[in-house]
């Protein structure tokens, strides 16, 4: 059975840092290419960061480049996004996301979310 399980979501002053986990399971975590979404309250779901299945390249959203930090651990099938600075703007739920292509297939998974809320 596929889980993605995300935790370290909480409320967080403005300026502040938090770290979310992704724990996955039931899939070889290795092959996936990992990312980060989120969705704010009234607003689509929209990509924070991705990191690629080997050698670990990563791409942000422009809004993040500088402040977050996606990283993933193959031995413990683990993806990591270190958020640092905080704005109000980046309170949203964040997903854990899965995806890879293979040949005519694709397959993608998705974690429940953890809410993020940066609020004085």
């Amino acid at each position: 059975q596929v889980q993605l399980v995300e935790s370290g979501g909480g409320l967080v002053q403005p300026g502040g840092s938090l770290r979310l986990s992704c724990a996955a399971s039931g899939f070889t975590f290795s092959n996936y290419i990992m990312s980060w979404y989120r969705q704010a309250p009234g607003k689509e779901r929209e990509l924070v960061a991705a990191i690629t299945s080997v050698g670990g390249r990563t791409n942000y959203a422009d809004s993040m480049k500088g402040r977050f930090t996606i990283s993933r651990d193959n031995a413990k099938n683990t993806m990591y996004l270190q958020m640092n600075s905080l704005k109000p703007e980046d309170t949203a739920v964040y997903y854990c996301n899965a995806h890879r292509k293979l040949l005519l297939n694709e397959y993608e998974y998705w974690g429940q979310g953890t809410q993020v809320t940066v609020s004085s």
